[in-house]
């Protein structure tokens, strides 16, 4: 990320220390994750312990400290999907895109995770690509879902 970007993205908080979350996530929503260059930057221009910027980085879920792709795809692995067959769609999905939970694919298209619930137990199995919902799914719906994303 250019580093001209923080700054702008600093500035609009007005450099306000009590704003670390909000630039963070900022950052991360434009960036997909948080390098470590822009974690020393945001350090620097707020004023703040490297090691404090690190930490909030670290405990929020919401950021992510290695590259993500460009689509994120979240397979819901809750009890109400998995025994509607969610395990089944993470194989299928980890066959076409040749990688496991918490990778990215090598044209840095797709990341992969699953999460514990996705707050839609009567849609399962359900994932999220991005922030699309796709419900009710079986193994043979997956290549073509997956194939529709550029």
């Amino acid at each position: 990320m250019d580093i001209n970007r923080i700054d702008q993205i600093v500035d609009e908080y007005k450099g306000a220390k009590s704003a670390i979350i909000q630039i963070l996530l900022d950052i991360e929503n434009e960036n997909r994750w948080l390098p470590e260059d822009v974690i020393k930057r945001i350090s620097e221009r707020l004023d703040v312990p490297l090691v404090q910027v690190r930490h909030i980085a670290t405990f929020y879920k919401a950021f992510h400290l290695n590259p993500r792709g460009r689509h994120i795809i979240s397979v819901c692995m809750g009890t109400a999907c998995n025994v509607r067959g969610s395990q089944r769609i993470l194989d299928k999905i980890t066959d076409i895109l040749g990688i496991r939970s918490g990778q990215i694919t090598e044209d840095q298209k797709f990341s992969l995770d699953t999460v514990n619930c996705l707050g839609c137990c009567a849609m399962g199995p359900v994932m999220t690509i991005d922030v699309e919902y796709h419900g009710k799914l079986s193994t043979s719906m997956i290549g073509e879902l997956l194939g529709s994303y550029d």
